[in-house]
């Protein structure tokens, strides 16, 4: 199958099996989507939303954490991943908004990423999910599933590759869903370990499934 062919099955076949889609982080403000997927680095979702209530009650804005300190915010993030970068990040990148943009988040890419703590991953998730531009944010789960269904190419071997692929192949009406397809996708079914092929929605358009069918037909034939 051509790899155009495998974009417009695989995309028609999500938007009907998920219509409505979008980030599994609870948030209030642009300022805490930006904190939870600066958290989620390495974590889950779940883990996130399990820490962030408690947080976003004491440092609701950025002022509040830009006035806190690590030691505080660590004890209140200690179960997720990497605890002590990560609040040393936040007290850090709080402080540049408040000095740098007057405590609005901003949307520019440079901007963003000048942030201590934000990188190209964390600055396309607010740039879409907050600020609605089609912008295709890769994490493990995006990168794994791209590379399974033959998407990108292997020598797409970098996040911001595999993201430059997407863009070109994906309309841009359906970037900002279709990064939530792709991750719920890896999250849920195209697992690292154990991927749920049986259960895959999307199998007809796989690379992957593809090369393991015919692995299974050689064998048949190799017996007989």
């Amino acid at each position: 199958m051509r790899r155009e062919e495998r974009y417009v099955r695989a995309i028609e076949m999500w938007r009907k099996a998920m219509p409505e889609v979008g980030t599994e982080l609870v948030y209030g403000s642009v300022f805490q989507l930006l904190v939870a997927t600066l958290l989620s680095a390495q974590c889950t979702d779940k883990r996130v939303n399990s820490v962030t209530p408690r947080l976003f009650s004491r440092y609701p804005t950025p002022k509040e954490m830009a006035e806190s300190s690590e030691e505080e915010i660590r004890d209140m993030i200690s179960s997720v991943s990497y605890p002590n970068a990560k609040a040393r990040h936040l007290v850090v990148m709080a402080r540049a908004l408040m000095d740098k943009h007057g405590g609005a988040v901003p949307h520019d890419m440079d901007e963003l990423t000048a942030l201590p703590g934000v990188g190209r991953k964390t600055a396309n998730v607010v740039r879409s999910v907050a600020f609605g531009i089609p912008a295709m944010a890769v994490d493990t789960h995006v990168y794994r599933v791209s590379h399974r269904m033959g998407l990108v190419d292997v020598a797409d071997n970098t996040p911001e590759k595999v993201e430059r692929r997407l863009m070109k192949h994906i309309n841009r009406q359906d970037v900002a869903k279709a990064h939530h397809w792709i991750l719920l996708h890896g999250r849920y079914v195209c697992r690292s370990r154990k991927p749920l092929c049986e259960e895959c929605a999307v199998a007809c358009c796989c690379a992957m499934h593809e090369r393991n069918e015919k692995s299974k037909a050689k064998r048949k034939e190799d017996k007989v």
